[in-house]
């Protein structure tokens, strides 16, 4: 089990076998540290909804083009809606350097050996951004299609991030993150011509795990699907605001 975040529930196989280490002690640290996280997500999700904040919780493999598809996202959605950044690595802060090049507010988490984050790190960053109201949050996580699934930091959707470089099995061979998400991008389409790539097989499997969940193709280089993504943005910004609306008269 990971001694971050208590995951790696079920047996570890390691060359083919199987090995078990206190399953009752590992399984009730995990609930504890759900629970706590859970909390910590539901304060999150209080503050961005007492705001009109859209937060999005971008989940990826590394090299996936996370980073890149966000500052394009960044550099069309000016003029439109104030825009603020989490940005969580285990070491570095070249990203978030990056997301302030776009005149953008951006804050580095750096996890160390932690493979994602959680909900407690992302509140405090919020605190410290103070996110104008009815902004953007977008929450970049550790490039990991594993760990972050399962911990909820208070986002409105997970979105996921899937180069076409890294092929069509990847909803198959992770799909709790395909599970848990809204939205999947499907990355550097402007590399199609290049590859042996089956789009139309990417979509059947994030569909076969997730039937609700949304699909856009989509490069950051030639701009193919940005308006699609801007305008997804566009209607979930509106559904907070809607949701704030009605909050507010029925108080």
């Amino acid at each position: 089990m990971c001694g971050t975040c208590g995951c790696g529930d079920g047996d570890v196989r390691i060359g083919g076998h199987a090995h078990q280490h206190g399953r009752a002690r590992e399984i009730a640290l995990e609930i504890d540290i759900m629970a706590k996280n859970d909390a910590y997500a539901a304060a999150n999700r209080q503050r961005f909804a007492e705001g009109g904040i859209l937060a999005l919780n971008l989940v990826s493999s590394p090299g996936s083009g996370k980073t890149s598809l966000l500052v394009k996202t960044i550099e069309m959605l000016k003029g439109t809606l104030p825009v603020y950044v989490v940005e969580g690595d285990q070491q570095t802060s070249h990203d978030a350097d990056r997301i302030r090049e776009t005149g953008a507010s951006a804050i580095q988490i750096n996890t160390g050996k932690g493979c994602h984050l959680d909900a407690h790190m992302v509140g405090h960053a919020v605190a410290d951004l103070n996110p104008a109201r009815g902004a953007a949050l977008f929450i970049e996580n550790v490039g990991n299609l594993v760990c972050p699934a399962g911990f909820d930091l208070g986002e409105a959707h997970k979105v996921v991030v899937l180069s076409v470089t890294e092929g069509e099995d990847k909803p198959l061979k992770y799909p709790d993150m395909f599970a848990a998400a809204d939205l999947a991008l499907i990355n550097k389409a402007d590399l199609l011509p290049h590859l042996q790539v089956d789009m139309a097989l990417i979509a059947a499997n994030a569909l076969k795990i997730n039937p609700g969940i949304e699909i856009i193709q989509i490069s950051a280089l030639t701009g193919t699907g940005m308006a699609e993504w801007l305008d997804w943005i566009g209607s979930a910004h509106a559904r907070v605001g809607s949701a704030k609306h009605v909050e507010t008269a029925a108080e």
